[in-house]
């Protein structure tokens, strides 16, 4: 089990030069878990496609309920206390700090595409690249 960040996930299912790596750290585990959080974070990211005439509404209706699929009953609540603490102590925003929180609540680690969240959290963090060997 890994929590994947939001970043990981959108490289799993958009075509990037990231791709590749995505799918090695999915063949390798693909019991992903992310923070609800994610949802709003990928909407975010299928909506910035849109913008730049990337993707069509309804390729981008489908890439949400490909994920959500992926993510189907291994989306977690965090605790907001240990998330405002992270953030605090590192630097990072509360939005990073969601995934950090649930990596170190489930003891597993967090595959990340966000070098600086992976230097602030090497203890719980793993950077995509490293990740997918």
């Amino acid at each position: 089990m890994i929590v994947a960040d939001t970043n990981v996930i959108a490289y799993l299912l958009i075509p990037s030069p990231f791709t590749v790596m995505a799918e090695r750290v999915y063949a390798q585990d693909p019991e992903w878990v992310a923070p609800t959080l994610w949802r709003s974070e990928f909407r975010n990211v299928l909506s910035l496609y849109m913008r730049r005439s990337l993707l069509s509404l309804d390729q981008a209706v489908a890439l949400q309920e490909e994920a959500e699929d992926l993510l189907q009953g291994r989306e977690f609540e965090v605790i907001s206390a240990d998330v405002l603490s992270l953030a605090r102590d590192s630097g990072c925003s509360a939005y990073d700090s969601e995934f950090v929180a649930l990596a170190r609540f489930l003891g597993v680690p967090l595959v990340t595409a966000d070098r600086r969240l992976a230097r602030a959290f090497p203890q719980y963090a793993r950077p995509l690249e490293t990740a997918a060997g």
